[in-house]
């Protein structure tokens, strides 16, 4: 494994670390609400960075959201990215890369996914045929024929007021299906959660769906794309299980930055803050919260770039994308309030910076799973992966000496 950026990844996030430093100041954030900046949203698409995660890989996407997380951007930055660069561009179907990707890349169109990181999805129901062929000509109205009917409701959809296309997944037959926001039978009610994600309730009472990609997309072989580095690898064979993969090590790696964000106000604050006529960072119980933190936020820094090296040389990732889940979970909460807790009282204040951090940090907990139930999910894995050969002998009694 070598996890050095290409020049091309080192680019990118550079880019993106200017951006965000020079438009996400606490200002512009606390006049933003919970809505999109939209002149950053603007600027971000300007400069190319949401079309430069197809070219730089997932790893180079992990790079670039550090950075929006270090200044907690208020920008669907990594929905559009997963839900919709790299979802419909791995596997999608020629005609709708050709249809969709351009928009996206522009920020004319904003995809998020009714995707929680942890298991679900909706009831689908296939029109007559019921299968999705993305051979077949277009429909005289531009859409492809493998159209289907989803009713259903996921509570929470991070960035569903600002999406245009919602990537949502049938978890009985994981199935992929790309909804518009604004087609008919599709109800988004907005939903105030702990970070202001502009997210919404989606109601989907028959509402028209296009499927993601070919007939049967979670049997068929798709070739690694040929941007990544590694485009020889093998074929990623699931596309439900690859994009939740995806959204795990993307979201893994906006809360590593998230985390360092608020352990470099900590260390910033404490440097100047003087108690008893010495800086509060020469206490012992200071340096030692401060340490473990920089450990934690290099767990969750190194297990989401090992997920995202895997993926983009073609390797299975979903074990690693489940154990940065992991780390970014249990990890990022003990960051957050080790952030808040280390700024005192003033930690409190719901208009300081570090508070920003610490919601933030507590909404991605939430999003990607709680610590027990990402460990059920890895245990479920790792125990059908290797399960116990059926012909092990049984243990003989122990026997004593006589």
């Amino acid at each position: 494994m070598d996890f050095t950026p290409t020049p091309e990844q080192s680019a990118a996030r550079e880019l993106a670390a200017e951006i965000f430093g020079d438009l996400s100041t606490p200002e512009r954030l606390a006049a933003g609400g919970s809505g999109t900046d939209a002149a950053l949203w603007k600027a971000l698409c300007a400069a190319g960075l949401p079309g430069a995660a197809e070219e730089t890989g997932l790893l180079g996407l992990v790079l670039m959201l550090e950075e929006q997380g270090r200044t907690t951007a208020q920008v669907p930055f990594a929905a559009t990215c997963v839900y919709g660069l790299l979802a419909i561009g791995a596997h999608g179907s020629a005609e709708q890369r050709a249809r969709l990707l351009p928009p996206l890349r522009t920020g004319e169109a904003v995809a998020t996914g009714a995707f929680p990181a942890r298991r679900g999805g909706v009831r689908a129901e296939g029109t007559a045929g019921g299968t999705a062929d993305p051979t077949a000509d277009p429909t005289a109205d531009g859409t492809p024929n493998g159209t289907g009917r989803l009713t259903g409701v996921v509570p929470v959809v991070p960035w569903l007021c600002a999406a245009t296309h919602v990537l949502v997944p049938d978890g009985a037959t994981r199935t992929l299906w790309l909804v518009r926001t604004d087609a008919p039978g599709v109800r988004r009610d907005p939903v105030e959660t702990t970070a202001p994600w502009s997210a919404g309730r989606l109601t989907l009472d028959d509402a028209p769906a296009e499927r993601l990609g070919a007939e049967a997309a979670a049997e068929r072989l798709v070739p690694a794309p040929s941007a990544l580095p590694h485009p020889t690898g093998p074929a990623v064979r699931d596309g439900y299980a690859d994009i939740l993969a995806l959204a795990r090590t993307a979201f893994a790696g906006l809360q590593a930055g998230v985390a360092a964000g608020s352990l470099a106000r900590a260390v910033a604050h404490t440097t100047i803050r003087e108690q008893f006529g010495r800086p509060l960072s020469t206490n012992q119980g200071v340096l030692l919260r401060a340490a473990d933190a920089h450990m934690d936020i290099e767990a969750i820094r190194v297990t989401a770039y090992e997920a995202a090296w895997r993926r983009d040389a073609g390797l299975d990732a979903g074990p690693h994308a489940l154990t940065a889940a992991w780390w970014a979970s249990e990890a990022g909460t003990r960051v957050v309030h080790t952030g808040q807790h280390l700024h005192g009282g003033i930690g409190a204040d719901l208009d300081h910076p570090v508070h920003r951090h610490f919601l933030w940090g507590r909404q991605l907990a939430g999003y990607l799973g709680s610590g027990a139930e990402v460990l059920e999910e890895l245990g479920e894995l790792l125990t059908t992966a290797c399960p116990a050969p059926a012909d092990r002998p049984t243990p003989s009694p122990r026997t004593e000496a006589p």
